[in-house]
């Protein structure tokens, strides 16, 4: 009987997905806000599921979702907005990252127990913003080119910190003393190894896929290709989420990045996919996003009322700090509906709450704390993200927001049709 029910769930949910995506071209009522509803009435408000219950299945799943989803705007990014967008892109990352760390730990520890080096470790880990969430909000409003770009990679480059600067405040809690030099190394190499690994990944493939695509039934060799890339930076401790972006983007641009003793290897047209491939991979995406934004809503863990509220006020903050961080990062000219939108776009996702786990995991002294106002930021910030989108699409919030920007000197572009 469970099984009948949960076959019959996942068509619903299916179906739902479809008319909430329909319903947001009406609407501008992001899809991700109901599919997050539903996880959260299944799992902490209902207590129906329980993500431990999903097992080994859960995080599997999840980095699945992530592979693919950056894996296909890499692809769809070409070389040129990419270019333009890499200086923004290293400004707010870094800006939003140092910023969160400052004001989300200055907070946890003036209204916690928690000390300095617990409270930094809290506020590094929402340091970043959710790739899945991002990508598709980003797709899903009407942006330039250069600024959705700079979404998606900035989600994708803050893993760097988001790994390399928790996992080190943990060990040095542990020992009792902070590496900096260590800190540094650890981020440099995650990124540019990762890079060169999904680079170099991306140009082994291009030779093999044209005569792949001779085969039968070899849709899916490219993204398992991807898992491999993935599986095996992973392994080598650096950055897979890098190093699948970075093959996606390669692939998409192998006409201008291939090295010349390639050009008789390879295509001279750029190595895309496929209308057939698109359908495919489009469709694919869309299912496994559904499903991962239910099993977010699922995972987060609603428990006493204090650390939600503080998870509350800390998720404040952070979008108030976000607003002179877009500010001092991008471009003079950038679209005002493009910055408001850009303030906005901070969900964090379950790579924060992977890496709230772990404190409690290394029975670290408030590990408990850490996690569950961990757990209240990812359900705030996901949903406030969601209702202030729609409201710069749809009302005149987003003069509020160019009335910011525009007496700091921002905005003197038109803002597009949307």
């Amino acid at each position: 009987m469970l099984t009948a029910v949960t076959i019959v769930f996942v068509g619903l949910t299916i179906f739902l997905s479809h008319y909430f995506s329909a319903l947001f071209k009406r609407t501008k009522i992001p899809d991700v806000l109901w599919l997050f509803t539903i996880g959260l009435l299944l799992g902490p408000i209902g207590g129906y599921v329980h993500p431990d219950s999903f097992g080994a299945v859960g995080p599997v799943f999840t980095t699945i979702t992530l592979i693919f989803i950056l894996f296909e705007s890499g692809v769809d990014q070409r070389l040129e907005p990419l270019i333009e967008a890499l200086s923004g892109t290293a400004k707010i990352t870094t800006y939003n990252f140092i910023g969160t760390c400052i004001v989300a730990g200055g907070i946890a520890y003036f209204y916690t127990d928690l000390g300095v080096l617990r409270s930094l470790m809290l506020g590094s880990i929402v340091g970043g913003t959710s790739s899945a969430v991002v990508t598709t909000l980003a797709r899903q409003f009407s942006m330039t080119e250069r600024s959705s770009t700079t979404l998606v990679l900035e989600s994708a480059f803050s893993d760097v910190y988001t790994l390399a600067i928790p996992l080190t405040l943990l060990s040095a809690y542990s020992i009792g003393r902070v590496d900096v030099a260590y800190v540094t190394g650890q981020m440099i190499s995650a990124f540019i190894l990762a890079a060169m690994l999904g680079m170099a990944g991306a140009f082994f493939w291009s030779i093999l896929l044209n005569q792949m695509r001779t085969l039968q039934n070899t849709v899916f060799t490219t993204p398992a290709f991807v898992f491999i890339i993935y599986g095996l930076v992973e392994v080598l401790n650096f950055s897979g989420p890098i190093a699948a972006l970075a093959f996606g983007v390669t692939l998409g641009n192998i006409d201008v990045l291939g090295p010349p003793i390639m050009k008789n290897i390879i295509s001279r047209k750029p190595i895309a996919l496929n209308d057939y491939e698109r359908a495919f991979f489009s469709e694919a995406v869309f299912l496994l996003r559904t499903f991962f934004f239910v099993y977010i809503g699922i995972s987060v863990r609603l428990h006493d009322w204090w650390p939600m509220a503080l998870g509350a006020i800390i998720t404040g903050a952070l979008f108030l700090i976000r607003i002179p961080i877009v500010r001092l990062s991008v471009p003079r000219d950038t679209p005002l509906r493009d910055a408001a939108l850009m303030a906005t776009m901070i969900p964090k996702g379950l790579g924060a709450a992977v890496l709230a786990s772990l404190p409690v995991q290394e029975h670290i002294p408030g590990g408990e704390t850490i996690q569950a106002v961990v757990f209240s930021i990812i359900l705030c910030s996901t949903f406030v993200t969601t209702i202030l989108t729609f409201l710069i699409d749809k009302t005149a919030l987003v003069c509020v927001y160019g009335w910011i920007f525009k007496i700091t000197g921002l905005g003197q572009a038109k803002t597009p049709a949307g």
